[in-house]
């Protein structure tokens, strides 16, 4: 699915136009982004959350030349889904369930 995807089946669900609903998913996901750059996490109840984790240096190896180099700690996005999340993926069922 595509956000153009995402934002054709919300407009069409919600009855709220499809211009509309492109700002609203553009600025949650300015949102998410903005607070995962400043190191925050954001946790949506029911989805999952989403953090900044540092991944630590390490050496690895150039496979073309077989050279040893080091690849510098950074920061990485991650994604960890709630258990309701879980269990409705497990379950195989098309609709989402009841947000609390």
């Amino acid at each position: 699915m595509t956000k153009a995807d995402l934002v054709e089946e919300i407009a069409s669900r919600t009855g709220v136009s499809k211009n509309h609903t492109a700002l609203i998913v553009d600025d949650l996901l300015d949102a998410v982004c903005r607070a995962l750059s400043e190191g925050s996490h954001l946790e949506i109840r029911g989805f999952g959350t989403f953090k900044v984790r540092e991944r630590r240096a390490r050496r690895a190896r150039n496979p073309r030349s077989g050279e040893e180099v080091m690849v510098p700690a950074k920061l990485v996005p991650v994604f960890k889904p709630s258990k309701e999340l879980k269990a409705h993926i497990a379950s195989g069922t098309p609709e989402a369930p009841a947000s609390s």
